[in-house]
């Protein structure tokens, strides 16, 4: 018979149905570190244990069929007696990464325009425009007069800091290749990928429209207050009133100023562009009007006096002069003032208590750069909402009611002020530091100029604002710097007090520069998000990367103005500012992880020609932008991180699949060696195991997989969280089958997503199926991270002529399991398992633990019931006991090692005793043998096929005469269905199938083999010619049965054909049949059987018998899982 296997595309084995390791491995053929998952088995007191005398517990028909497991695994009945022993030893920890590997075509570059900016006029001018803006003209004078000039200088110090160390990182990813349409959206999709690029991008696309906002209601804010109050439409009828009021007319006048904008944009950007300069312009002007006011304060101060009453602020809008009476002629008489707090002009009028008891004085509010007001203003004050603003270092009589009428002509404080408030107000004021980046296409050498031109910007807006902290606390009296609105000053703005020639100058240079960039925002915001919906990563907003005919966004720009209108309806600017802060951090944020991440992973391709980075200053850049995100607000920093992270989560689950070569993916890939290297660094502990599953599937001729159930299934199994791989074979070579390769791989990908499978996916073509399946056991998987579990589905036609090599097939993939010390898992009737949309809402698992196998059986359903499908089954464990076991004893032993386990079953001890052999197992038994001589027959040519039955025929009625010379007869057997036509007479043939180790010598010390077998001196080798006697079947069987002689006799007298049957196939054939029998009784209405798999035969004859043993040890059964064990413990009780 030959010993070679060849492998077809049979039915269930699936591909390669091949897998599964096993405990039938003897412990010789265990090297240290073999192969499967690579790692040596633990040391244990129940796998491989070499204690001789429990094989002694198999020396029986019941057990019979897993004698074979005797030097491997013990019986649960000897595991559950030495429960105290279990343990095992630490043996290192695995980690496990899953990455997907998406081939994509490369994002293709945008054509460059042609340059013609240089440094000065493409980033140096555009990044000061963005810079300067409303925040320095509008709050800067109360940021320093609330926060001081020492706390002013640390917080602009920590802006200016972020943004320069962002700046650095920005001009590394900037010089490494061009940077198109989309600036930092750009940047930070092409080097973290689409899922942080779509982010971010989004949330900087929010920040700029929301500066929109905030600069429309800033020119608002300057046009009701400073330029013409009359125009407001809201009245306040007394001073409670005047906020609210205020914030109407915001709301009113900055709809129709947003509308105007949008509509200048939508007309066309080139009139925006035209302007650019004009704006900017009025900023560099304003800015050195300021200069100039500080430099002339020093020798002649302007004249803004404030009037005081004691030390308390008053605002000049119902008087003129700072005097409590006035001489009218020869009379004396109240002033305006007077009549303020007095119910008339006339001295004997009732007047307000603290008027009455302190005096009026007026002071300089702008005493100039030589008046040494810097040590007043050092300090901080912040007010609380509602308070009155006083002076520093004066006294005054306090009131009896400190009760304060909002309706008197004092300064209050419209807000309650602290430090992480003027962060968030102030921050915008640094940002635009992008402006240079967004326009690398239009510049002569964005190599240079983006670096150079940037850190120039930052460095002058930067050295402005430190300055304008110093002076501004130098030359401005403090009840003035905290003066919001300038109300102490005529209504002036504050910084307009301070400028020469005249207020106006900042006042309309503010105006003017708070609309141009209002007008910048409107134009790049919709070119952002047309950049973003463009690139496709965000389903829904692929409407707006649509545009009018020369592609200028439309729709987008119609977005942005209704996010943009949001700001504005909330009107305050103090209340908009720190919304826009959180989305430039987060941006600036993850432009330093970018370049950190690219620097660190020192990628091929990172190869800026910036060179003055290093990862430690955009790390330092990045946590600074955090800690700024929660210093100004905790509160929006956390909504605008859950914003980012329900975008990154729609990308990564909805969005279109891009590979841009970011540093993600490179970032998984180093992640994925270090855990790979630090796998192989040692096995993993029994704590960390779990089932890494190799699911072999078989697919048609369409290449659509056979049995989907088997995903199904696989999807169940996956609570553990382990690595999966479906392979498949096809048979052919690479080169002729490579389209059908492919579409193997694509037909089993769907399949693995529609069962929401995790894993991958490998197809290899071999000229046998059955080599392909053992290159896929040996070879899957990567170092350490290989499977440790072969899944596969049972070959349910392996009768069948057509399909003869499939149950060889089917058993070499348990000897190689087996040798590779990997576990097996073989699902019998896979077409009747749940799908993962079905639901039991009652069942049972039930596990016939028969042989100990590390604690699959027990691992198994614990993982099943993770799952939706099983959630609601309960877990029943059946454990068989022999005759000299006690049964109350091992039940009481199971229930403390599941309590132990933490594992939540019924368990019932199933007892089985000796018994006779009944004339069932016999006729099954020689069916088996009769099938077994067919099978090996279709193997045969022709002449080949008839001079063996010839010659079996012929030994068989030999051997019948010399056995019963008084009776002698021909032997007709019955041929089951498959029978080839052909083939007429086939007489059981007398060679001992399954001829091993334990079949010979598991009751050594009682017989030896020569009690077995009569050897002819001239068999073959492989032809071993048994011939059996009444006298030596009774002898063989006195020491092991009850059964008498005389019994035995009587029983052959019946069916003389019985006594050329292998004696070692009628007991493998009782213990089937018996074992069956009881399941049936137990577990005909489990939802699912899980049961010990017993092993092949190991000397490689009788394989036809061991797939007829597994048919009858698992008919009448639904759905049953087969578990061999892998040759480790796979659960432990230790914590």
């Amino acid at each position: 018979m030959s010993r070679r296997f060849t492998v077809t595309a049979g039915e269930e084995p699936r591909p390669g149905a091949a897998g599964g390791g096993g405990d039938g491995a003897s412990p010789q053929q265990v090297p240290p570190g073999g192969p499967g998952d690579g790692n040596p088995k633990e040391s244990s007191p129940f796998i491989n244990s070499t204690d001789l005398e429990k094989g002694k517990e198999y020396d029986g028909k019941n057990m019979a069929l897993f004698e074979e497991e005797m030097d491997t695994s013990p019986m649960v009945s000897s595991l559950l007696s030495g429960l105290a022993n279990y343990t095992n030893l630490p043996q290192g920890s695995r980690e496990h990464e899953e990455a997907e590997n998406n081939d994509a075509a490369a994002a293709k570059k945008k054509p460059i325009k042609a340059p013609r900016m240089g440094t000065f006029m493409g980033v140096y001018l555009p990044c000061l425009q963005n810079i300067f803006g409303v925040i320095l003209f509008l709050r800067l004078t109360w940021v320093v007069g609330i926060a001081g000039i020492m706390e002013s200088f640390c917080m602009v110090i920590l802006c200016c800091s972020c943004t320069m160390l962002t700046a650095i990182s920005m001009s590394a990813i900037a010089t490494n290749g061009v940077v198109p349409a989309g600036g930092s959206y750009y940047m930070i999709s092409r080097s973290l990928g689409p899922e942080f690029g779509g982010a971010v991008g989004l949330c900087f696309y929010l920040g700029t429209t929301f500066a929109g906002a905030m600069y429309i209601l800033g020119t608002i804010e300057i046009l009701l207050a400073y330029i013409f109050p009359p125009m407001a439409i809201f009245k306040a009828e007394d001073a409670r009133g005047e906020a609210a009021a205020m914030l109407n007319n915001m709301r009113v006048y900055g709809t129709c100023v947003l509308t105007c904008m949008a509509t200048v944009v939508f007309v066309g950007v080139k009139y925006v562009n035209k302007f650019a300069l004009v704006f900017l312009g009025c900023v560099i002007l304003s800015i050195l009007a300021i200069y100039a006011g500080v430099i002339k304060s020093a020798f002649e101060p302007p004249t803004f006096p404030i009037c005081l009453l004691g030390n308390r602020t008053l605002s000049r809008h119902g008087f003129d002069l700072c005097a409590k009476v006035v001489q009218v002629g020869n009379e004396t008489l109240g002033s305006q003032l007077w009549e303020l707090f007095c119910s008339s002009r006339f001295l004997n009028a009732s007047c307000d208590e603290y008027f009455v008891q302190n005096n009026v004085t007026e002071v300089q509010g702008i005493p100039g750069a030589a008046s040494g007001l810097i040590q007043e203003n050092l300090w901080s004050s912040y007010l609380p909402q509602g308070v009155i603003i006083e002076r520093t270092g004066m006294t005054s009589v306090p009131p009896s009611d400190p009760l304060v009428n909002l309706d008197q002509p004092y300064v209050f404080s419209d807000m309650t002020s602290y430090f992480t408030l003027l962060v968030g107000i102030y921050f915008p004021s640094v940002t635009g530091i992008m402006a240079g980046s967004n326009r690398s296409g239009d510049l002569r050498d964005a190599q240079k100029s983006i670096p150079t031109g940037t850190i120039l910007a930052i460095a002058t807006t930067s050295a402005v604002y430190i300055s304008s902290v110093i002076l501004f606390g130098t030359c401005i009296e403090g009840v003035v710097l905290r003066d919001k609105f300038g109300e102490a000053v005529n209504g002036n703005l504050v910084v307009g007090t301070l400028a020469w020639p005249s207020p106006w100058v900042i006042v309309f240079g503010s105006f003017f520069s708070t609309c141009g960039a209002g007008l910048q925002s409107l134009t790049g915001a919709p070119r952002l998000l047309q950049a973003i919906a463009r690139d496709g990563i965000v389903p829904f907003l692929r409407v707006f990367g649509h545009g009018k005919a020369n592609g200028e966004p439309t729709w987008a720009l119609l977005l942005t103005a209704c996010i943009c209108e949001i700001g504005i309806l909330i009107a305050s600017l103090d209340e908009v500012a720190p919304i826009l802060s959180m989305f430039f951090l987060m941006c600036y944020m993850f432009v330093n992880l970018a370049c950190a991440v690219q620097t660190l992973l020192r990628t091929p391709n990172w190869r800026p020609r910036f060179r003055y980075y290093h990862w430690t200053l955009s790390f330092l850049g990045m946590s600074l932008c955090l800690a700024l995100m929660f210093i100004c607000s905790w509160y929006y920093a956390l909504v605008a991180m859950l914003i980012a992270g329900l975008i990154y989560k729609y990308i990564e689950y909805r969005g279109a699949e891009k590979e841009w070569g970011d540093g993600i993916r490179g970032l998984s890939l180093s992640a994925a060696r270090y855990a790979l290297l630090r796998v192989e660094e040692g096995p993993p502990h029994t704590k960390n195991w779990r089932p890494q599953l190799l699911v072999l599937v078989r697919v048609d001729q369409d290449q659509n997989v056979a049995h989907p159930q088997l995903l199904s299934f696989t999807n169940q199994l996956k609570a553990g969280k382990g690595l999966t791989i479906v392979g498949s074979v096809l048979e052919g070579t690479f080169l002729d089958n490579h389209p059908q390769v492919q579409r193997a791989e694509e037909s089993i990908r769907r399949l693995m997503e529609a069962e929401k499978v995790k894993g991958f996916c490998q197809v290899v073509t071999s000229s046998q199926v059955r080599d392909g399946v053992s290159h896929l056991i040996q070879s899957s998987g990567l170092g350490g991270l290989q499977h440790n579990t072969v899944l596969v589905g049972w070959p349910r036609n392996w009768r069948s002529k057509e399909d003869h090599q499939t149950w060889r097939n089917f058993i070499e993939l348990v000897r190689e399991t087996t040798a590779g010390h990997v576990a097996l898992l073989v699902a019998k009737n896979v077409a009747m398992f749940p799908a993962n949309t079905e639901r039991f809402s009652e069942g049972h698992i039930d596990v016939w633990w028969i042989v100990h196998d590390g604690g699959m059986l027990m691992l198994l359903p614990f993982l099943l019931r993770q799952h939706k499908v099983w959630r609601k089954c309960k877990m029943r464990i059946f454990t068989v006991a022999q005759m000299d076991d006690n049964s109350i004893q091992m039940k009481k032993d199971l229930m403390t090692f599941l309590y132990h386990l933490r594992i939540t079953a019924e368990v019932e001890v199933v007892e089985m005793h000796e018994s006779d052999i009944s004339a069932y197992t016999y006729e099954k038994t020689l069916v088996m043998e009769q099938r077994s001589q067919i099978l090996k027959q279709m193997h045969l040519t022709k002449t080949e096929r008839e001079r063996e039955i010839q010659s079996i025929t012929d030994e068989s009625r030999g051997s019948i005469r010399r056995k019963n010379p008084t009776n002698t007869r021909h032997l007709r057997l019955s041929v089951p269905e498959e029978q080839v036509g052909d083939s007429e007479e086939k007489p059981e043939e007398e060679v001992q199938l399954i001829h091993d180790k334990n079949a010979t010598t598991f009751s050594s010390s009682s017989q030896s083999p020569g009690d077995e077998t009569e050897v002819e001196p001239e068999a073959a080798p492989e032809k071993v010619h048994l011939t059996w006697t009444k006298d030596k079947v009774a002898e063989k069987n006195k020491a092991k049965s009850p059964v008498s002689p005389e019994s035995i006799k009587d029983f052959f007298s019946m069916k003389p054909e019985w006594e050329t049957l292998n004696q070692a196939n009628v007991r493998r054939m009782h213990t089937a049949v018996r074992l069956n029998e009881v399941i049936v009784k137990k577990s005909q209405e489990a939802k699912l059987v899980l049961l010990n798999m017993p092993g092949p035969p190991r000397n490689r004859k009788g394989d036809e018998n061991y797939m007829e043993f597994l048919e009858v040890l698992t008919e009448h059964l639904d759905r049953v899982l087969l578990v061999r064990g892998g040759g480790r413990e796979v659960i432990t009780i230790y914590s």
